[in-house]
């Protein structure tokens, strides 16, 4: 990895490519008071990484989860309705907030946060669609704050051993990346159901109705998608996150882990184009089976890329062919050098004779502290998150626009500054929703 890439990653986290310098907390050194909105499934995760803080409020649509998270912060403020804990904390109450609630709320909990100059830690993908994605950026832009997504994978020493290994040349200059995730979380084809176990089989929206459980407050679950009545389908997690209404299906789950890797070693930003191909698309629920390829302009002295994404039963040609080892999670640079293959945990470079022998490069990018603890030294000192809203942000937009194009059937042209699909402007129609009435990003 070259200085000058590196100072890139380092300006990109800290604001040197026009975001205000990150305020600081009132206390460094001391605890930070943090609101946790969403406190089970992730957001029990979530909150035992920063329990090194002062938990001061607390809030979730389940009672179940409240008061398992109230047992660990006794002296926290209740809430329910997200909303009315922003209404009743003042200013000098509470520092930073953690969100983990369903992807379709992200937004909705993360804004009013932001406009108070609050530091925030959101759950991945960070909103639901593209228009959240990017009010949410403009809005942490303007508050100046520490901002971190939750993709705790980014604080892996392997992600940031790939990211030396393609900055540094290794393979050469990439112009191709395979991405491909095995999890079938979605409507499934009979192929996809013979093949793999779902959560939950599930081909369309049910029709009757199940009772509530106790403790759960179901409209604000709701929060602004489209009431419909509760069905054990959509609830618990992450049962929900199939569902268009809710959330994005595999693609802007797990792309926010996988494309995150491709995302930060080869500095992208926006695609120029997307195109999917899978099944046609259902018009409630995210497919288990599909595949997007982008492409993007040169970036500095990176040439031009095409990225595909594939989940479920589609894989890159050179898995098919079984010219690679057979994962069935990776992502694959390909250089005019060579190759490189990563998961999560591992890397190799093929193809493996040719690099008998091959010294890494120096390591340049420092271990990190700890996803959640990255974020609270930066909330104290004004330190660099890696995966803050300025970054996480464009990641969100780029998988959500995959699903975009799949839903539109069509190979779109993007015009990120005006946020407009000019050769397909019935896709449009994708990018945001309404809401319904009572919940307003105003």
């Amino acid at each position: 990895m070259t200085r000058r890439s590196f100072i890139h990653t380092a300006a990109a986290a800290t604001g040197v490519l026009g975001f205000p310098a990150i305020l600081r907390s009132a206390s460094p050194g001391g605890q930070l008071n943090i609101a946790i909105i969403g406190c089970g499934g992730r957001g029990a995760s979530d909150m035992a990484g920063v329990m090194s803080e002062n938990i001061v409020a607390l809030c979730d649509v389940n009672g179940k989860n409240l008061d398992a998270a109230a047992a660990k912060a006794p002296v926290a403020k209740k809430f329910t309705d997200f909303r009315k804990m922003y209404d009743t904390l003042k200013d000098s109450e509470f520092d930073a907030v953690v969100v983990a609630t369903t992807e379709h709320t992200h937004a909705f909990a993360t804004l009013p946060a932001l406009r108070r100059k609050k530091h925030v830690y959101c759950e991945k993908p960070l909103t639901r669609d593209v228009h959240e994605a990017r009010i949410v950026t403009e809005a942490a832009k303007a508050a100046g704050v520490a901002t971190q997504m939750g993709t705790q994978i980014h604080a892996t020493n392997n992600y940031r051993r790939v990211v030396e290994l393609i900055q540094g040349n290794a393979i050469g200059p990439v112009r191709e990346v395979h991405v491909w995730v095995n999890r079938t979380w979605g409507r499934q084809s009979a192929e996809d159901a013979a093949t793999y176990k779902d959560i939950v089989s599930v081909l369309e929206r049910p029709a009757e109705a199940e009772p509530v459980p106790a403790g759960l407050d179901w409209d604000l679950w709701i929060g602004p998608a489209p009431m419909r009545p509760y069905n054990s389908v959509y609830f618990p997690g992450p049962k929900w996150y199939r569902w268009w209404d809710f959330g994005n299906g595999t693609m802007s789950d797990l792309g926010s882990h996988w494309n995150d890797l491709p995302f930060w070693a080869l500095n992208l930003d926006a695609p120029l184009t997307i195109e999917a191909s899978g099944p046609p698309p259902h018009p409630e629920i995210a497919p288990a089976t599909m595949s997007a390829t982008y492409t993007y302009g040169a970036r500095g002295a990176m040439p031009p890329l095409k990225l595909t994404w594939y989940q479920g039963q589609m894989k890159p040609p050179q898995w098919t062919e079984k010219v690679i080892p057979q994962w069935p999670d990776g992502v694959l640079f390909v250089g005019d050098k060579g190759m490189l293959l990563s998961n999560y945990g591992k890397y190799v470079l093929l193809p493996e004779k040719q690099f008998e022998g091959f010294v890494p490069p120096s390591e340049t990018i420092a271990p990190s502290l700890g996803h959640h603890m990255e974020w609270i030294q930066a909330c104290k000192t004004g330190s660099p998150t890696l995966c803050n809203f300025a970054y996480s942000g464009r990641l969100t937009e780029a998988n959500h626009l995959g699903n975009v194009a799949y839903r539109a059937g069509k190979k779109l042209q993007w015009d990120t500054a005006a946020m407009r699909i000019p050769n397909a402007p019935d896709a449009e129609r994708f990018l945001r929703r309404e809401y319904r009435k009572g919940w307003t990003l105003g």
